[in-house]
């Protein structure tokens, strides 16, 4: 049953509404911008969200959700798939009963992120169908439609954000509610069980899914056509589609919502433009281009190839127009459909309606450089920066990782040499340690927040301790209580859950010692700056292993740590 609203929500608020009206049991995931979001959103609304550890940890529990028959959702941004890629492409084998929706959140770009990656790829890669919203309604739309497909199908669902879907407010007008099903278990050995004499015949069964799943697209209504002049409004979106609609389970039909379609001669003689594009890419080349014919692609893989072809066929002249790599280019031309792509200049940060323009008219001039901006920097009264100008004070050598002390690269500091991915810090510092002579390996150390070495460099810990190099090494874990660059938000090391309840909490320094450090040392670098030079001095001077511990609180999240923190107290207090 559908119902009209009229709400400007992002798309990640979007996303977080369909996860509540589609019965999802569960919402898993690791916080990321631009995804972060979409769990806190549904979690305010009532939903059973959690953070994970890492995103491929939220990945496998969310797969025990669908395995059971229950539905779940997936957040990440989209390095954090690469991280979930394992489980990805073996449950793409296995299957699930219930739904399993996998959101990636692209960011082309590079707003807050070490690379631009397209995650179009993993669909491909992994075999999993993939949808891309152009705006909020779809946002809405989509999710629900990929909550059916999941079940249609039993296949896990890759719904593909990026920034701009991610964080513009635009028009939701209509919601529906989906029933909730209800979670058994299924024994499925051969199914489940990924061992290779299972995993031949599920492989065979993978493809022959995504068979059907591109014959059944070709006449989805998640793809949309729109003649030249049609002018749909970005804000009306194109309707709601369902894969499940009353009458029958084997065709989608589009429910609700305006499909405008001009009359024939709205086209102007002559104009046979004709533009392929997806996501929110749709939306700047409907404002380049009125006067062109679109088909919008809403479920990007498997794609809906005779579609394609029949639609290039149609025009004099078809451009895809696509942000990030030319994805869909090599599809279609794979396919030997007639298409023209974007210079390479325009495959690099966001589109908008000028740069669409620019590939229209097969401008592949350089384009100026952005106006410089205000360089971000740390807090002024960060904990963190007593432990940079220690490290830039005595020349050390620094593995950085992932979070706000990366900023510590930047200047004034500038005392951090290498950044790359969540958790290197440690095995990168490790390497430099082995190869390095003696009187410079000394000085390498390895920086790591507390929620990214929770996330992947525990592992990065135990290589320490079984490969130790000949000088020992020194970790420096610094501590502010929560996950700072995503907006603060827990992780288990806080020992509150993802709305701020109480909950069991990793305590690092026992993490350390239970793994083999025996040097381990906790020091509040603000409190005791000389403390925290004298420990960095003698860990770097002693060819052990050593872990230094620098803890206090983030200065913007400390106000709320205190309210968590008395609130949990009392509530405590009452109950004894």
């Amino acid at each position: 049953m559908s119902e009209s609203c009229r709400m400007l929500v992002s798309g990640n608020e979007a996303i977080a509404l369909a996860a509540l009206d589609g019965a999802v049991a569960l919402g898993s995931g690791y916080p990321g911008t631009p995804s972060t979001e979409i769990l806190e959103q549904f979690s305010e609304l009532g939903g059973n969200a959690r953070w994970a550890p890492n995103e491929k940890v939220a990945l496998e529990v969310a797969m025990g959700v669908a395995f059971a028959g229950a539905r779940a959702i997936v957040t990440m941004k989209h390095v954090g798939l690469n991280v979930a890629a394992d489980p990805l492409f073996t449950v793409a084998y296995s299957g699930v009963d219930g739904a399993l929706v996998v959101v990636s959140a692209d960011d082309p770009g590079m707003a807050s992120s070490q690379n631009e990656q397209d995650n179009r790829r993993f669909a491909v890669a992994a075999g999993v169908p993939m949808l891309e919203p152009s705006d909020s309604q779809e946002a809405y739309d989509f999710t629900l439609a990929a909550i059916e497909i999941s079940e249609r199908w039993h296949t896990p669902v890759l719904l593909r954000m990026t920034t701009r879907v991610c964080h513009s407010k635009t028009i939701l007008r209509e919601r529906r509610r989906l029933d909730a099903p209800e979670p058994r278990f299924r024994r499925d050995i051969k199914g489940r069980v990924m061992i290779p004499a299972h995993a031949r015949p599920a492989h065979r069964r993978l493809r022959a899914r995504l068979a059907e799943m591109q014959a059944w697209n070709e006449t989805s209504p998640l793809n949309r056509l729109e003649p030249c002049g049609a002018g749909v409004s970005p804000m009306l979106g194109g309707g709601r589609a369902s894969c499940t609609p009353e009458g029958g389970q084997d065709a989608c039909s589009l429910q609700g919502g305006q499909d405008a379609r001009p009359p024939k001669e709205a086209c102007p003689a002559g104009s046979r433009l004709g533009i392929v594009t997806s996501g929110v890419a749709y939306m700047h080349a409907r404002e380049a281009a009125p006067e062109a014919s679109i088909l919008k692609l809403g479920m990007t893989y498997p794609l809906p190839i005779e579609k394609i072809r029949a639609f290039a066929k149609s025009v004099d002249r078809c451009v895809v127009i696509e942000e990030g790599d030319p994805y869909l280019v090599e599809q279609l031309r794979t396919a030997g459909i007639d298409v023209e792509g974007k210079a390479e200049l325009f495959r690099f940060g966001e589109l908008d309606v000028k740069r669409v323009r620019r590939i229209l008219a097969n401008e592949a001039t350089d384009e100026p450089p952005l106006p410089p901006g205000k360089p971000p920097a740390l807090c002024t009264a960060c904990p963190y920066r007593p432990v940079f100008t220690a490290l830039r004070k005595h020349d050390c050598i620094v593995s950085g990782d992932i979070g706000c002390y990366t900023l510590g690269a930047l200047p004034p500091l500038e005392a951090m040499d290498s950044q790359t991915v969540m958790g290197a810090s440690l095995g990168t510092g490790l390497g430099l340690r082995h190869v390095l002579p003696p009187e410079e390996a000394r000085r390498v150390v390895s920086v790591i927040g507390d929620s990214t070495f929770i996330h992947s460099g525990i592992t990065g810990l135990v290589e320490m301790v079984y490969n130790p190099p000949p000088t020992g090494h020194v970790l420096v874990i610094l501590d502010n209580g929560t996950t700072a660059m995503t907006g603060r938000q827990e992780h288990p090391g806080t020992g509150r859950t993802l709305d701020h309840a109480p909950t069991n909490k990793v305590v690092l320094e026992d993490l350390v010692r239970a793994v083999g450090i025996q040097r381990v040392h906790v020091v509040d670098p603000v409190a005791d700056p000389a403390g925290f030079e004298r420990l960095l001095l003698d860990s770097l001077a002693s060819n052990e292993l050593a872990v230094i511990i620098s803890r206090r609180p983030c200065i913007l999240a400390a106000g709320k740590i205190k309210e968590y923190e008395r609130a949990a107290a009392e509530k405590c207090g009452a109950c004894k």
